[in-house]
């Protein structure tokens, strides 16, 4: 028997944020899809593969191992790349990767391995959807573009990556709009996901707010 949180969001949402503090509060395995997307995006990148050239992408999803530690650490093939899939070169990439169809093949299996027979809280794009359509506790994460920038931003400059408000500005509206009209998977909110826009509030108060209902819901199974 298992307990699945499924929380979903656009770029920037905070959702990476809130899903290890309440992982943590209710003793969830933490498994990061976005993570996921970003290390085959990097892979692709270092071997100079064309999103286009489907044979080399399956020759790579083959040999590509991918370990996301307890303390948050992913690890591509061995080699901690925690910063690296955060840096300019992964961002405008993974959205398009990210609609590959072996790519989400073997990361969707790969993810409901890593969930089996578990207690695990999961973000991305299409987790309530797509991944865990029968989660326990579903959330739609959301805020403006423009605090989901001054967020990113402030995360970036924490981890020493160098970029500019503007820059990231208009890479979360680019992406937007890739990933609610993509074919594959779009983003968007399962039909049963509790909205929360978190644009005031603090991450305690999103975090309590989602501690509140899977709590509710753990004491009703």
């Amino acid at each position: 028997m298992s307990f699945i949180i499924a929380i979903d969001g656009p770029a920037g949402a905070g959702k990476g944020t809130i899903t290890k503090q309440v992982g943590e509060k209710l003793e969830l395995i933490n498994i990061d899809t976005g993570a996921m997307f970003r290390c085959v995006t990097l892979r692709i990148w270092q071997e100079g593969i064309e999103i286009e050239n489907e044979k080399a992408i399956q020759n790579l999803l083959e040999t590509i191992e991918i370990e996301i530690k307890e303390n948050g650490e992913v690890f591509l093939n061995g080699k901690n790349v925690t910063k690296k899939i955060r840096e300019n070169e992964v961002n405008n990439m993974v959205s398009p990767v990210s609609v590959i169809p072996q790519v989400r093949q073997k990361l969707l299996n790969l993810q409901r391995k890593m969930a089996n027979g578990k207690n695990v809280i999961m973000e991305g794009r299409d987790i309530g959807t797509v991944v865990f359509p029968n989660a326990d506790v579903k959330i739609y994460l959301d805020a403006t573009p423009e605090e989901r920038a001054r967020r990113r931003v402030k995360q970036n400059q924490e981890k020493g990556i160098k970029c500019s408000y503007e820059e990231v500005l208009q890479g979360i509206l680019d992406r937007d709009k890739r990933d609610s009209s993509r074919e594959v998977a779009p983003l968007k909110r399962a039909e049963d996901a509790i909205y929360i826009d978190s644009s005031d509030m603090s991450i305690e108060e999103v975090s309590n707010q989602i501690i509140k209902l899977a709590q509710e819901k753990m004491a009703n199974n």
